[in-house]
């Protein structure tokens, strides 16, 4: 499989809904940003005026994450994306609630972005703060309920129960997206988006796909 060099990359880039990638296209660019990321070929991203103004226009991302809000999990970083390139949302342990999932659907039918991934990371502290079953203050104690259910469903299975808590997690927040979502769920039928739930291994960098609809 041809992986290009961060000097193959095309630089200019259109200015048209989703970057004008279908799902197909914009998963490739995901994959060869990461292959960069993991051979330290990350490009040299450098935002002219001319990029700043074009910014100011319009935005055209190919691609929409809800991630974590954990620090060591950036997007852009581990995807070698510019600026304008991801439309990201990102909250502890990648829950799906009411402005998550708002976002979510501004992407996929305003902004034409036909990729949407859902990514949890090892060693997520919401999904250990759920597993530890201790009562939590005020707003923190609302998110970690949203994780709950995968902690049960954990429970259920074999092997480590941290590292199938994050996994159920991931994968509960992408069913909850294709049940609640309507508009979300329609594209998908239609072979127009994509949806991957997917882990990020903090020490390898890594991804490992778990659900992939559409």
């Amino acid at each position: 499989m041809h992986h290009p060099s961060p000097w193959e990359q095309p630089t200019e880039r259109p200015d048209q809904p989703g970057q004008g990638l279908n799902r197909e296209q914009a998963f490739r660019r995901i994959l060869d940003g990461h292959w960069r990321y993991l051979q330290n070929e990350r490009q040299q991203i450098v935002v002219t005026h001319e990029d700043r103004q074009r910014h100011s226009e319009g935005q055209y991302p190919f691609a929409a994450i809800l991630g974590c809000a954990d620090s060591r999990v950036s997007p852009e970083v581990i995807f070698d994306q510019g600026q304008g390139d991801l439309f990201v949302i990102r909250v502890a342990g990648n829950v799906l609630g009411d402005f998550e999932q708002a976002s979510l659907e501004y992407a996929v039918q305003n902004l034409g972005v036909r990729l949407v991934l859902v990514m949890g990371h090892e060693q997520c502290g919401a999904v250990k703060a759920a597993l530890s079953g201790k009562p939590l203050p005020g707003s923190i104690g609302r998110l970690i309920e949203e994780i709950r259910p995968a902690v049960e469903q954990a429970q259920a299975q074999d092997g480590d129960l941290l590292n199938n808590a994050i996994r159920r997690n991931v994968c509960h927040t992408v069913d909850m997206l294709l049940e609640r979502s309507e508009s979300v769920r329609m594209l998908v039928e239609a072979g127009e988006v994509r949806v991957i739930g997917l882990v990020y291994d903090l020490a390898s960098g890594d991804l490992q796909f778990l659900s992939t609809v559409g």
